[in-house]
């Protein structure tokens, strides 16, 4: 197994039933091996705070992820500044231990489940793939519209079975029905 980018343990043995608060931010060269990862211009921030405490069925994760991020428009390719701030709650149960997981009820306030090895858990990769999961996922920049007006892209509402409506309205000079 290969370690991430943005690898930050912390040993399930140390965790007790009482919270403790886990800080941890991305070092330049992490972010930028993020930010290729990611298929990002770049990545000025990145920084988490956790929570962390044992409970019956594993590690219990709390906590809020701050990222600031060029992403690239999906039309002009120009650089599209987005800032992140995501809570997150995860469950790190152990990956050995099938009959637990098989016995988790979900619930509306049901956390998302990690399966961690080795006795350690990583923050930091929970909070690059937190990050990656809030990314707008179709970057738009200021100029976006002009280039797709000026390439010849329709509108949604100039498509459509409407819109034929409308041109044909408009060729039959327009006179209501």
């Amino acid at each position: 197994m290969t370690t991430p980018e943005f690898s930050r343990t912390e040993r399930v043995d140390t965790i007790g039933e009482a919270p403790r608060t886990v800080h941890i931010a991305a070092e330049p060269g992490e972010r930028a091996a993020l930010a290729e990862r990611f298929a990002l211009i770049a990545i000025e921030e990145l920084r988490a705070d956790f929570t962390v405490q044992r409970d019956e069925i594993g590690i219990v994760t709390r906590g809020r992820i701050i990222a600031h991020v060029t992403q690239p428009c999906v039309v002009t390719g120009e650089p599209v500044p987005a800032r992140i701030d995501e809570s997150v709650a995860l469950r790190f149960v152990d990956d050995d231990d099938e009959p637990a997981r098989d016995e988790i009820e979900l619930t509306a306030d049901a956390l998302d489940i990690i399966p961690y090895e080795n006795g350690e858990i990583d923050l930091g990769e929970a909070a690059a793939e937190t990050m990656a999961l809030a990314l707008e996922p179709f970057p738009r920049s200021a100029d976006a519209e002009a280039t797709l007006r000026a390439s010849g892209v329709l509108q949604e509402d100039q498509v459509g079975p409407f819109s034929a409506l409308a041109a044909l309205k408009a060729k039959l000079g327009g006179s209501p029905s």
